[in-house]
């Protein structure tokens, strides 16, 4: 089975930067695709940021792409999230999640049906 612990998760100003850690174990085949989720109460968990860990290759939402990188450390068997140039709208409870492989389509590669495996979430909250 696989295991995802999310950290770095934190309090930030506005236009302030956070690292979250995603440190991944057990079943290798069946995080060969990760993602990052975030989710505020009330309302469904999106997705926003996916590697395909085989291939190397990165996705992103519109709304984060010029300011969230998502990253692997093969070594560590961890996926990275640098997000920089944070805003009120960014608070939210962010999720590590994974699968055994990466879907192509556009509407089913940042979709929480799309992924087998999650973790127990970091919380993000950034004031103004």
């Amino acid at each position: 089975q696989v295991q995802l612990v999310e950290s770095g998760g934190g309090s930030v100003q506005a236009g302030g930067s956070l690292l979250l850690s995603c440190a991944a174990s057990g079943a290798s085949d069946r995080r060969i695709c990760m993602a990052w989720f975030r989710q505020v109460p009330g309302n469904e968990r999106e997705g926003f940021a996916r590697i395909n860990t085989a291939r190397g290759t990165a996705d992103y939402a519109v709304s984060v792409k010029s300011r969230f990188t998502i990253s692997l450390d093969k070594a560590k068997n961890t996926v990275s999230l640098q997000m920089n140039s944070l805003t009120p709208e960014d608070t939210a409870m962010y999720y590590c999640a994974a699968h055994s492989f990466c879907y192509t389509s556009s509407s089913s590669s940042l979709s929480r049906y799309s992924y087998t495996s999650w973790g127990q979430g970091t919380q993000v909250t950034v004031s103004s």
